[in-house]
């Protein structure tokens, strides 16, 4: 079981499936906050897709993450840009219109923990226990992963440029 650290010194074991860079991508359900209450897929083929998983919105690291990757989402083109969290889609709705977020879509796993169970990523216990890690995805056209970053200290940013270099090689 892979961990990731809170404030340097809780370890959070993460729960669900291990995913790594060469598997398929499971093709799980989120829901979306534009157009509200939307059925999102993540995985499957036929497109390239940066999957952003974070805690929540309602933090500054994860609003920082969520604006700089809408930005950068902008010269992504062909790149489908997915933020994921455990936050109500209601809550990622007012956010997003407070952020000005328009370059990707902000989701919402709340319902059954599919994404995060699947890909590895929820939180099993320590403080943050039921919610996502901070992890990022990149699945490729033929529904492989071909990136995997896990943030090991939760309060951390990701590395951008890693992150946006992978997404643009998998096009």
């Amino acid at each position: 079981m892979a961990t990731v650290t809170f404030k340097n010194d809780t370890v959070c074991n993460l729960a669900g499936k291990e995913i790594n860079v060469g598997d398929t991508a499971p093709v799980t359900t989120v829901v979306n906050c534009d157009p509200m209450l939307q059925d999102e897929q993540i995985g499957g083929t036929g497109k390239v897709q940066l999957v952003v998983a974070v805690p929540s919105l309602d933090t500054g690291v994860c609003d920082a993450e969520t604006r700089r990757f809408n930005t950068e989402a902008a010269a992504l083109d062909g790149v489908e840009v997915i933020t994921v969290s455990m936050d109500l889609p209601f809550a990622a709705a007012r956010w997003c219109g407070a952020a000005g977020i328009e370059n990707l879509k902000v989701c919402s796993d709340f319902r059954n923990k599919d994404f995060a169970n699947n890909y590895g990523v929820l939180l099993a216990d320590g403080p943050l226990a039921g919610i996502t890690a901070r992890v990022i995805f990149v699945i490729g056209k033929d529904g492989k992963v071909t990136y995997k970053q896990v943030v090991p200290e939760i309060t951390n940013e990701p590395n951008y440029e890693e992150a946006i270099a992978a997404a643009k090689q998998a096009l």
